[in-house]
């Protein structure tokens, strides 16, 4: 395939036909090209002219269609709604599709563009693009019958794949124009679908990826072949600053079968070889010897998690004001009863059950293959070129699809294994694949930020009169990207953004730098701020002899979508009833409530709890989201049952703890996560408000965990301010 030359083209404009200028000369095909501005990464200021990706439409001759999609597959079903999207303007079914990712740089990221895939933000960044995409092949395809057969285009419809002229009764199958409509001018504003006349765009369509996927056919990062090359497997240091200073074995270690040789890295030692497993028996036998050294991020030998947390809690400084509203520090002073509370919430991993994996290979004509999993490969392609000191134009990345996203395939110092790869590759002269292995990855896992808010309030007989929130610490991108403080929504969303009326609010960070190496993870602020924000409204409204749901109505009067919601998981949960009250099987149960307005989306949520042997049993959780207008709802349920899992998990058992500098988790039997006979039913409500597009992978999980953490506190009499629940004695 040839370059597109044409670089800059915005959103609104008509998507382009790239078949025209040779970009499939002489192939039969329709190609279509449209361009959509991504959003700045979270924090980042915007730059004069939107940066754009390239979304690219083949429609070939038998009928079915290639589209090279800008955002990436990681289970969130993207590629299955983009068939849907761009499938419902040209009307053509979605299992007609086929979607692979677009390749990095050249138009895919333009102008020095890049991409994203994240933030839940896919599916409603690319719907009006995809729509025109789809629209003006259509389009294309009806003129192109209409001058075949020598009659006007308003006279012609289409149905799935065939153009139809009801007059002759002539039909022509897409694939039979496509060659005929590749040279017809591409409509400047093509007409979009009434939604009334929607045919897939709303249905409840099966993924495209579940049958490979459940088949064992889909293939990751860690199932790349390539020829000649080399396994790796690593031992990194035990704390981040430290270097290796020599392998005391090393010549016992090369002479072990199948080992090429071994390698010193920057604060790692690997051994490659012909086999991976070779790879790792070696490196798990090598004795080597670590000092101090030079590193971007050091931890210090000291650092744990446990006074960090406490650090935290007597930080003072500059609370720079991210939100408020009237007097609140006046209401205050003049309430006779202020509540005050300090919440915390812990690191917590990724755990993904994907290993991290990067195969590297250098070429002849001096430039390099990469093959590996990221969320932004753009920005991983300036990060690869810079590792192996090559242009960016010289790095050809073979994006894969994720197994899985969770903030954990975003461009980290430390936490990705793709410079390894390269500095590998290059020691040794052949392709290498470098796989970490659960350890590795735990080890050097970029986790979610342990954070902190110090809150105080007042409450009146009919809801809160004043809150006063001083959140402490450092988001993720204040560390990736210099959002200063007051200007990084993931340091304090979750407590600010919130959707309740309170005449007087004040919401400041008091930044504090995080030695840790700290990354998104999924629902980034939004899975801890709201479990402190929605447990302290509970205090309140304790404190001033209110009910928790109807307080939260009250103080939702001017808004109706958030009204509505509220009272639709109301009537899913069969019913507002607190308790403690007893089930059927003889369990006495409570239940708590919760909002959240993560990713342009909205959701409230209960979830009904007992207590065995001192441990929380989560047994109902029920979800009412609106994400404004949906695409799948399948997809939309299945996120949502994966948000409650992983808030569920983070809420009960999760927290990675740090002593002298080293996290103590090296896998699963340090760091449990949810067990299956620990999943709650979910019971899911999607409510269509007519409000924009939100996003859908996100927002379930936020609401999850201060509505269990509430229905312990009405079941216990317990109100806890730290996560996990497992750390508490409810004995």
């Amino acid at each position: 395939m040839g370059v597109i030359d044409q670089l800059a083209r915005r959103l609104g404009q008509a998507p382009v036909n790239v078949s025209r200028r040779g970009f499939l000369a002489g192939s039969g095909a329709l190609v279509l090209a449209s361009a959509l501005p991504l959003r700045p990464v979270r924090g980042q200021e915007a730059a004069a002219e939107a940066p754009a990706v390239e979304a690219f439409l083949e429609l070939r001759s038998d009928g079915t269609a290639l589209l090279r999609s800008p955002f990436i597959e990681g289970g969130q079903g993207i590629f299955t709604a983009m068939a849907q999207i761009v499938g419902e303007e040209l009307d053509l079914a979605p299992e007609n599709f086929s979607v692979e990712i677009a390749p990095a740089g050249g138009p895919f990221g333009i102008m020095g563009g890049y991409r994203l895939t994240g933030g839940s933000m896919s599916t409603r960044t690319g719907y009006p693009v995809m729509r025109q995409l789809g629209a003006a092949a259509r389009a294309m395809l009806v003129e192109a019958a209409a001058r075949e057969w020598c009659v006007e285009a308003s006279e012609l419809t289409t149905e799935p794949g065939v153009v139809v002229h009801e007059g002759s009764g002539r039909r022509a199958a897409y694939g039979d124009l496509a060659a005929a409509a590749m040279n017809l001018p591409v409509p400047a504003a093509p007409a979009l679908k009434d939604p009334a006349d929607f045919r897939w765009i709303g249905t409840a369509l099966p993924r495209m990826d579940v049958r490979a996927k459940s088949t064992g056919q889909q293939n990751y990062a860690i199932d790349v072949e390539v020829e000649g090359m080399l396994l790796a497997a690593l031992r990194h240091a035990p704390r981040l600053g430290l270097t290796p200073a020599s392998v005391t074995n090393q010549a016992e270690i090369e002479a072990m079968r199948g080992v090429h040789s071994v390698q010193m890295l920057d604060g790692a030692v690997a051994v490659v070889a012909e086999k991976f497993w070779q790879a790792r028996r070696a490196i798990d036998a090598a004795e080597i010897d670590w000092t101090e050294g030079e590193a971007q991020w050091p931890m210090p030998a000291d650092f744990s998690s446990a006074a960090f947390r406490d650090t935290l809690a007597g930080a003072t400084g500059e609370v720079v004001e991210v939100e408020a509203a009237g007097d609140a520090v006046g209401t205050l002073e003049a309430a006779e009863t202020v509540i005050e509370a300090t919440y915390d919430a812990p690191y917590v991993a990724h755990g993904q059950l994907e290993p991290p994996s990067a195969t590297a290979r250098f070429n002849e004509d001096g430039t390099l293959d990469l093959w590996m999993p990221c969320q932004a490969p753009e920005m991983f392609v300036g990060a690869a070129a810079a590792a192996a000191g090559l242009e960016a134009s010289q790095i050809n990345l073979h994006q894969q699809v994720l197994g899985g996203f969770f903030g954990r395939h975003f461009l980290y110092a430390t936490a990705n294994p793709f410079p390894q790869a390269i500095a590998l590759a290059k020691a040794v002269g052949r392709p290498v694949k470098l796989i970490w292995t659960r350890e590795e990855d735990f080890l050097r896992d970029a986790p979610r930020p342990l954070g902190l808010a110090r809150f105080r309030g007042a409450v009146g007989p009919d809801g809160p009169t004043a809150l006063q929130v001083e959140v402490v610490g450092e988001g993720p991108t204040q560390r990736w990207y210099q959002a200063p403080p007051g200007q990084d929504p993931s340091a304090t969303e979750g407590i600010s953004g919130k959707s309740y009326a309170i005449a007087n609010t004040h919401i400041g960070q008091i930044f504090h730098a995080n030695p840790a190496v700290i990354g998104y993870w999924r629902a980034v602020g939004h899975s801890m701020h709201d479990f402190m924000y929605e447990g302290f409204l509970d205090e309140l409204a304790q404190a001033g002899g209110l009910d928790p749901f109807e307080m939260r109505l009250s103080m939702l009067s001017g808004s109706e979508r958030h009204r509505r919601l509220l009272e639709r998981v109301g009537e899913l949960s069969g019913g507002w009833t607190p308790g403690p009250f007893e089930a059927e099987d003889g369990t006495t149960r409570a239940r708590g409530v919760a909002m959240a307005s993560p990713f342009g989306s909205e959701a409230a949520v209960i979830a009904e709890v007992s207590v065995d042997g001192g441990e929380v049993r989560v047994h109902q959780v029920w979800v009412a989201l609106d994400p404004g207008q949906v695409v799948n709802p399948s997809t939309v349920e299945a996120q949502v049952q994966s948000a409650v899992a992983l808030g569920t998990s983070q809420t009960l058992v999760e927290e990675l703890v740090y002593e002298n500098g080293e996290p103590t988790a090296s896998n699963f039997d340090m760091y449990p996560i949810l067990r299956p006979d620990q999943m709650p039913q979910v019971h899911t409500a999607i409510v269509e408000s007519g409000a924009p597009m939100g996003g859908v992978g996100e927002p379930g999980l936020p609401a999850v965990g201060p509505a269990i953490v509430n229905a312990v506190a009405t079941l216990t009499g317990q109100r806890i301010r730290s996560l996990p629940l497992s750390k508490h004695d409810f004995g």
